[in-house]
């Protein structure tokens, strides 16, 4: 249609001043696509834990570990996919991430991390822990948790819109689950900086950006508290 209207706009113009006897555009039918309904990008509270509700976490390694991990850390896909078991330390309840999985190559393995910020200590919260103890205490130290043979991004997302699908809840990207890990944090109080540093952002300045929505959601509630607390001083 945008394109109709440029195009039209000067064909009148060229019709005033003679320089067509008739217009082309007259009998044009406009067609096109339909415009898709744009994603979820990140999930509630409510919804999360639906999604967490139903993850199998019985049955050794799968996916529904990595998605769980991915949600509770906020990780990128690469990075989540790099992840040895001696990059867990269980004692001081912390994930050292320092490189990530060339899953796009043709021979996959292990790569730098986004940037120099992205090289970090996530701290786990204790269920995690114990989940992630469990799970990694017969593998081979080294080796990557998740990766067998080559991963593909599409994959696991389609794996994780299934999940969304059964859980009854709008259906998000794995990168989704990252956004949802940060919203909530935010959501919950805790500070830009905080939350810039656990997502390995260079600076807070991306942290904003993103999640600038959230931020002037929250700032209007400060301003209701704020001005709340000032009536009551008399």
């Amino acid at each position: 249609m945008d394109f109709h209207r440029h195009i039209k706009s000067a064909l009148i113009d060229a019709l005033e001043e003679d320089l067509l006897d008739r217009d082309p555009t007259r009998k044009a039918i406009i067609k096109g696509v339909q415009r898709r309904k744009h994603k979820s990008k990140f999930l509630n509270q409510h919804e999360m834990q639906s999604l967490l509700d139903v993850l199998v976490l019985d049955e050794g390694v799968n996916w529904d570990y990595f998605l769980l991990l991915i949600a509770k850390t906020g990780l990128r896909f690469a990075e989540a996919l790099a992840l040895t078991p001696k990059d867990f330390d269980f004692a001081h309840q912390y994930l050292n991430v320092s490189k990530s999985w060339d899953y796009k190559a043709a021979r996959s393995g292990f790569a730098p991390t986004k940037n120099k910020s992205s090289m970090r200590k996530v701290q786990l919260d204790w269920q995690t822990v114990i989940q992630f103890s469990q799970l990694t205490k017969d593998l081979p130290d080294d080796k990557p948790i998740f990766v067998e043979s080559k991963v593909y991004n599409d994959t696991v997302n389609h794996y994780l819109a299934r999940l969304c699908q059964k859980a009854e809840i709008p259906v998000i990207s794995v990168h989704g689950l990252r956004h949802t890990h940060a919203s909530l944090l935010l959501y919950a109080g805790v500070s830009i900086a905080s939350v810039a540093r656990r997502l390995g952002h260079a600076d807070m300045t991306t942290t904003q950006q993103t999640y600038l929505h959230i931020i002037q959601e929250l700032e209007n509630q400060d301003n209701d508290k704020i001005m709340k607390h000032l009536a009551s001083l008399i």
